[in-house]
C-alpha cells in the first residue's frame, strides 16, 4: 500500500470516528448546541472538555513517546499568532455558531442523518470562506 493511500485511509477513518462522536454526543443537533450556548444544557461541556483533554494529551505525549508519527517523517509545530484578524475571525465564527447552532464539523456530520436544513448553515460557511479567500488575495 502506498504512503499516500495509507494516509488517505487513516484520514477517512479518523473523520468517520469524529463524525460518529459528534453524532453520539448530539452535537449535530442545532437545538442541543443552542441549549448549551444559552446555559440550559451543559452536557456538551463534558464532550468538549473530553476532546480538549484528549488533544492536549496527544499533542504533549505523542512527540515524547514516539520517535516519529506513524504516517509522516517528523512531528510538526503549528505556529499561531494572535492578531486583529484572528480576533475578528473568532468573533464572526462565534456569532455564526450562536445564530445557527452548528459549526462546520457537526454540520457536515449532520447531513449523514438527513438533516437537510444544515445545508443552509453549510452554504453560509462556504460563503464566509469564499469571502475570506477574496479578502486575503486582495
Amino acid at each position: 500500500m502506498s504512503r499516500a493511500m495509507g494516509q488517505g485511509l487513516v484520514t477517512l477513518l479518523a473523520g468517520a470516528l469524529f463524525g460518529f462522536g459528534l453524532s453520539l454526543s448530539t452535537m449535530i443537533q442545532p437545538q442541543v448546541v443552542l441549549g448549551f450556548l444559552q446555559f440550559q444544557d451543559m452536557g456538551l461541556l463534558l464532550v468538549m472538555g473530553g476532546a480538549v483533554l484528549v488533544a492536549l494529551l496527544a499533542y504533549q505525549l505523542a512527540p515524547r513517546l514516539m520517535r516519529r508519527p506513524l504516517l509522516d517523517d517528523h512531528f510538526h509545530r503549528h505556529p499561531s499568532t494572535w492578531n486583529r484578524d484572528t480576533a475578528l475571525g473568532a468573533a464572526l465564527f462565534g456569532v455564526g455558531w450562536g445564530l445557527s447552532g452548528v459549526c462546520p464539523g457537526p454540520a457536515i456530520a449532520g447531513l449523514g442523518t438527513a438533516n437537510w436544513d444544515l445545508l443552509w448553515a453549510l452554504g453560509g460557511i462556504a460563503l464566509g470562506a469564499l469571502a475570506q479567500g477574496w479578502r486575503a488575495r486582495g
